[in-house]
């Protein structure tokens, strides 16, 4: 009698615990895949005025339109594959990354890219619990994100970038265009009505011209392009670390893929 009753006792507690083990075991797996958000935002701006990007990195486009405002759609991606169930820690990283558009006047914005600060110091505990202190680290982290920007602005505008590093393309922007990176591709795209006088160099890299043979420089490392028309009514200033400049002349009427 004493042994049934523990069996009955012993399946009723097993019977209890099931749901319980059931709610504690691990969810289904699915394939891994990356995560990406999108937000845009539209923004006031009276024509001839200053659009800056500031710390922009990854892909940056910047073209011109007929609005009488500054459109700016922001993509952030993650640069690896995570598991359906870490869409919470894709969507953190994805917050942590700050892209800020400010309007500073009507004919003033600022886009400007914020990253978390990284701790100054690298900790390492070895035997004995002695701390080695490393020299600093670089100050920002992009926490695993890729940001592509597309700026839609005034077509005369002047455009002034500060991109740290990826891709620049720059299209039907009548108004100066000052653009500096320290390490991708830079492609500019000049409205062939508007007379400019252009100066373009590279530290590592190429510089590729339309106008070639004038003012075409190589050097060991890098090169220098340097233009200007008879009547130069803007003025085109573009600097690269380390890639590419290249420098093309289409009809202004719209994005050149559109052509």
């Amino acid at each position: 009698m004493r042994s049934e009753l523990a069996m009955v006792f012993g399946l009723s507690v097993l019977g209890a615990a099931l749901p319980l083990l059931a709610a504690e075991a691990p969810e289904a797996k699915g394939p891994k895949q990356s995560f990406e958000t999108i937000k845009t935002e539209h923004v006031n701006f009276l024509p001839g005025g200053t659009i800056r990007l500031v710390d922009s990195y990854g892909y940056l486009t910047v073209e011109g339109w007929d609005e009488p405002e500054v459109q700016v759609t922001v993509t952030k991606s993650t640069d690896r594959f995570y598991d359906p169930a870490e869409r919470q820690e894709a969507e953190r990283r994805f917050e942590q990354v700050r892209v800020v558009t400010e309007r500073k006047s009507d004919k003033e914005v600022t886009i400007s890219t914020i990253l978390p600060a990284r701790n100054p110091f690298f900790r390492s505990v070895i035997p004995l619990d002695r701390i080695v202190l490393t020299k600093p680290l670089v100050p920002n982290n992009r926490r695993g994100v890729t940001v592509e920007y597309k700026v839609l602005v005034p077509r005369d505008s002047k455009v002034v970038v500060r991109q740290v590093t990826g891709y620049v393309w720059v299209s039907d922007v009548t108004g100066d265009i000052d653009v500096n990176s320290r390490t991708g591709d830079m492609i500019v795209m000049l409205p062939d009505t508007v007379s400019y006088s252009v100066d373009a160099r590279t530290r590592l890299g190429s510089v590729s011209s339309d106008a070639t043979g004038k003012g075409q420089y190589r050097f060991l490392a890098g090169a220098h392009f340097a233009y200007a028309s008879q009547t130069p009514a803007r003025r085109v200033s573009l600097r690269m670390g380390c890639g590419s400049i290249t420098i093309k002349k289409v009809p202004p009427s719209g994005p050149y893929w559109k052509n």
